[in-house]
């Protein structure tokens, strides 16, 4: 089984087990997420979704971190191929593919996963966190809505007060508190800094046992459990009403109070 290539993802396949590891790769910029990204994660999902051998699939983020969330560098360079509105509305379509990829997903998490990144890892079946793992939700700072369809994942998670308190403070949270709160599955302890010097061993090392384990199954059983939950999850909080995220961002991104809003923001934290 030959796996596609891509400039921002890696995606490997397990010799001996029907296991594939889908990896964010620009560990140079924390895996931001830029439209090149969210666009190969539609690829990869849709080449994921015919592998009917395999039966799940290890989500992680190469180097220091899972993601640093939305790229707002490269989505603020207008890209002449795509309008912005088509743009914004990338992360919904990656975040619903991964939602949709036949597989049972396990995200491996570790290091900083913010925004953009936490609404991945919803998408994810099920979810490890290292013990250092910090989550935060920033885009309210940033000024723009938190988009992609994370609004009603985050309720369907952890309810609509814990959502609103997270979503308008950007407060970061830990990985304990995100497993008290029903975000992830499990913490597992971090490994020797020196033997581990990015820190996502021990989250990676968990979630590929996991998914071996689960992999051991029936596929069928799998396959149909994991569709029973997301439709029933569906009727509870939908995430299919989503495609007017991206104006929202569109227009955010327009909005004078917001980009000033943002500008402070990141005055700021040019400035710790």
């Amino acid at each position: 089984m030959q796996a596609p290539t891509f400039e921002t993802l890696r995606v490997t396949v397990d010799p001996d087990h029907p296991v594939a590891t889908l990896e964010l790769h620009r560990p140079d910029k924390l895996n931001a997420l830029s439209r090149q990204l969210l666009s190969e994660l539609v690829e990869a999902c849709a080449w994921l979704d015919q592998q009917h051998a395999l039966k799940t699939v290890v989500v992680q983020g190469a180097g220091r971190s899972f993601s640093a969330g939305f790229d707002l560098g490269d989505f603020s360079n207008p890209d002449p191929d795509m309008s912005p509105r088509d743009a914004a509305d990338l992360g919904r379509l990656a975040t619903e593919a991964l939602t949709d990829v036949r597989q049972l997903t396990v995200a491996a998490v570790h290091g900083h996963c913010v925004g953009g990144g936490v609404v991945l890892v919803g998408a994810c079946d099920l979810r490890i966190a290292a013990a250092d793992t910090r989550f935060s939700i920033p885009e309210v700072d940033l000024g723009i809505p938190l988009a992609w369809g994370g609004i009603p994942r985050l309720v369907r998670e952890i309810g609509p007060a814990l959502t609103k308190e997270l979503v308008l403070t950007c407060r970061p949270f830990d990985a304990e508190e995100a497993r008290s709160l029903g975000f992830v599955n499990r913490v597992v302890p971090t490994d020797d800094p020196e033997a581990d010097p990015d820190g996502g061993a021990a989250a990676r090392r968990a979630a590929t046992d996991l998914a071996r384990e689960l992999a051991s199954k029936a596929g069928y059983s799998l396959r149909s459990t994991k569709q029973q939950v997301n439709a029933a999850t569906e009727e509870l909080v939908g995430t299919r009403r989503n495609a007017a995220d991206a104006d929202a961002l569109v227009v955010a991104m327009g909005d004078p109070e917001s980009r000033e809003v943002s500008r402070r923001y990141l005055e700021q934290r040019t400035r710790r």
